[in-house]
């Protein structure tokens, strides 16, 4: 690809469109199969909710990806980009079995190690400290982890399908900038998904991706941060991906931790993530979610910016949004979102006015 603006635009465009007028399509499918996200438990709308988004977005994806490399072949890359295509589809179906059929948590969990296993393996893998069983390690927490961290955002009308819009296309700026013309085509075109598919998705949702969509979203997006490359490979290219993904990181280390610390198993759903819990302080849902898109296009720009300073600037921004992520975290903490820590509250403010 030559990365021409305008084939950006294009191959924008044209997953937009595709991933706008196909999400319809599923939830007409969802809706004749009787595919629904019912209410109950730890969710929070009160009525069916079609399931089969993420179908829409993986169609679109693939479509306008194998599209494009059809217009223009790329020089090089074509059987990794068909290889990392085939993974992402195979996590999209064993997450879209996974809605259907609940599979165990322990059988996303091997299928994600080794797609991730099977990058390293392809030469797409973290290279930071020269020690292959470290590296290794390295790569598949990385992949795992971001994969998972995009399941888990997909708590909220429109919060994974932004976020990954968002983190999508900082990859792509930071890699057409860097020259990375194939990375910057597939993370314009996953941006493009995202937005089509949130047209359907924002608060009130008429439509979800499921596990299915998200899996494969959060597999391509570190995917795609491990790929970014620059020309002086000091050790803080890899604090970029880090930077571009901080939300979904701290939202999901949050959670955890949270969920451990109650005796609760992290797999488990719950109403207790960073957006859940600005909800439960009183911000309105669709504000709540348009806060953490701000966060998150404030850490591209910052991401950006480290990705054109020298080492020592990239560690101070990269330590300042590591601060700025732990306070949000540590406040939002605070906030009850358990059964008992409510009734907890309930007992210190009952005995307060009492006094």
């Amino acid at each position: 690809m030559t990365g021409a603006w305008w084939e950006y635009l294009g191959i924008f465009s044209a997953s937009a469109l595709l991933c706008l007028f196909l999400t319809p399509v599923a939830i007409s499918a969802a809706t004749r199969a009787g595919v629904f996200d019912h209410p109950g438990g730890h969710k929070s709308h009160d009525s069916p909710v079609p399931y089969l988004g993420g179908l829409a977005i993986v169609l679109s994806f693939a479509a306008s990806v194998t599209g494009a490399a059809l217009l223009d072949p790329p020089e090089s890359g074509s059987g990794e980009l068909v290889l990392v295509l085939l993974l992402a589809v195979g996590l999209a179906v064993v997450g879209l079995a996974d809605d259907l059929r609940n599979l165990s948590p322990l059988v996303r969990l091997v299928v994600e190690v080794l797609c991730a296993v099977q990058l390293w393996r392809m030469d797409v893998g973290i290279t930071l400290t020269g020690n292959e069983a470290v590296d290794v390690a390295l790569t598949v927490v990385w992949v795992v982890g971001i994969t998972n961290a995009f399941n888990l955002l997909d708590n909220m009308d429109g919060l994974a399908a932004g976020q990954a819009g968002i983190c999508a296309f900082a990859v792509f700026v930071i890699a057409a900038a860097n020259g990375q013309f194939l990375v910057a085509a597939l993370a314009v075109s996953l941006a493009g998904c995202a937005a089509g598919f949130l047209r359907h998705n924002f608060h009130p949702a008429r439509v979800y991706m499921g596990d299915g969509g998200a899996l494969f979203l959060g597999f391509l997006i570190a995917y795609l941060g491990i790929k970014l490359r620059f020309a002086d490979s000091v050790s803080s290219a890899y604090l970029i991906p880090m930077v571009i993904c901080v939300l979904p990181i701290t939202d999901t280390t949050l959670v955890t931790l949270s969920r451990l610390a109650t005796g609760r198993s992290p797999f488990q759903g719950g109403q207790d993530h960073m957006s859940h819990r600005m909800v439960q302080s009183g911000v309105p849902v669709a504000v709540s979610v348009g806060l953490t898109y701000f966060a998150s296009a404030s850490a591209g720009v910052l991401a950006y910016v480290i990705s054109r300073v020298d080492q020592l600037s990239a560690w101070v921004i990269t330590g300042l949004v590591a601060v700025t992520a732990l306070a949000a975290a540590i406040m939002l903490a605070l906030v009850p979102v358990y059964p008992e820590s409510r009734r907890r509250r309930y007992v210190i403010e009952e005995r307060t006015d009492a006094v």
